[in-house]
């Protein structure tokens, strides 16, 4: 019984939030992703286009609850993500015929364009914090839990209760089924074997008739996809705040570093890999050991690694360590 109250333990604090925040960190790292592998730049402002995206998300979703209308006991915010979706595809293609597009004619370096995403980054936090404020914004109604702890123990007579949010579990059906149909787009439409193409070799690929204007677009609206939907369900998991996104540039860019940089799948390695490390470190375990180790063995203190207040540190450590031994990372690094 104590073993299975420690497993629920571990469950409810470690391995739920990880799959979660992991299913967030590997659709921005995907997006991150995609860029470097076709566009062949590092974009900086990605976190603050799942700002921009959430941020569609939770005014038109106030709409609708101003009007009454809902779809409980799913969050409102599902039927206005195609809408955002659709917004966040006219503004990032708007960044691209305005800024970027100027830079791949005159054939810029890559740090140049990255230079020009930090630019756009600093336009959308200011714009972001403009319209909707710098404070927490809650948005998410309908049902709360799936499981809740009271129901839990009172089903299976634990002491500890499992507590599974549904913003949880959509967010982590919604990761499954988003990459499932992105490498079906890349691996069977023609237009997704043209951007592989594209990426593995650019002139090659314009000998064969490929238009690059098409590729770029095409880019821009999956990662228009990816952003947005990250972006919404992590605010609905956790709470909007817009600043909270730029912080996530960290992990979601370390990620993608040790999937290995340019691969989709070391995208998503990477995203799992980066969650559980942060959770793992920063989680206070004496309640789990409580269950598994005699009193007289429990330490005194709570058993933490080190503070959440160094969780982006996590981060950077391991992406540190990767750049040092494996710069490659979990899988070779690899155009899509």
């Amino acid at each position: 019984m104590d073993l299975l109250n420690a497993l629920v333990v571990l469950a409810n604090f470690v391995i739920i939030p990880g799959i979660a925040y992991g299913s967030t960190l590997a659709l921005g790292a995907l997006g991150i992703t995609l860029i470097y592998g076709i566009l062949r730049f590092s974009n900086f402002a990605h976190g603050d286009t799942m700002a921009f995206g959430g941020m569609f998300a939770v005014l038109g979703t106030w709409w609708l609850q101003s009007k009454g209308i809902s779809i409980a006991p799913l969050p409102t915010a599902l039927l206005v993500i195609p809408f955002a979706i659709v917004l966040m595809i006219l503004f990032l293609l708007f960044c691209d015929r305005t800024i970027y597009r100027y830079y791949r004619k005159v054939k810029a370096s890559p740090i140049i364009l990255v230079m020009a995403s930090l630019g756009i980054t600093f336009i959308m936090n200011g714009l972001v914090r403009f319209i909707i404020g710098p404070g927490e914004r809650r948005f998410a109604d309908g049902t709360r839990f799936l499981i809740s702890a009271r129901d839990f123990k009172a089903m299976t007579g634990l002491n500890e209760g499992l507590a599974i949010r549904l913003s949880q579990v959509i967010t982590f059906v919604a990761a499954i089924i988003i990459v499932a149909a992105l490498f079906w787009f890349l691996n069977k439409t023609r237009t997704g074997k043209s951007m592989r193409a594209f990426s593995d070799n650019e002139d090659l690929a314009l000998l064969s008739g490929i238009n690059p204007e098409k590729v770029v677009t095409i880019v821009w609206v999956l990662v228009a996809i990816l952003a947005t939907v990250s972006g919404t369900l992590y605010g609905l998991d956790k709470t909007y705040k817009p600043f909270t996104y730029f912080m996530l540039l960290l992990p979601m860019f370390a990620a993608a570093i040790v999937g290995g940089l340019g691969n989709p799948v070391g995208a998503i390695a990477g995203g799992f890999v980066i969650a559980f490390s942060e959770i793992f470190v920063t989680y206070a375990f004496k309640k789990f050991f409580g269950y598994i180790l005699p009193k007289d063995m429990l330490p005194s203190g709570i058993i933490q690694i080190i503070s959440t207040d160094y969780k982006f540190a996590v981060s950077f450590t391991i992406l540190v360590l990767v750049l040092l031994f494996r710069p490659t990372g979990i899988f070779k690094g690899q155009s899509i």
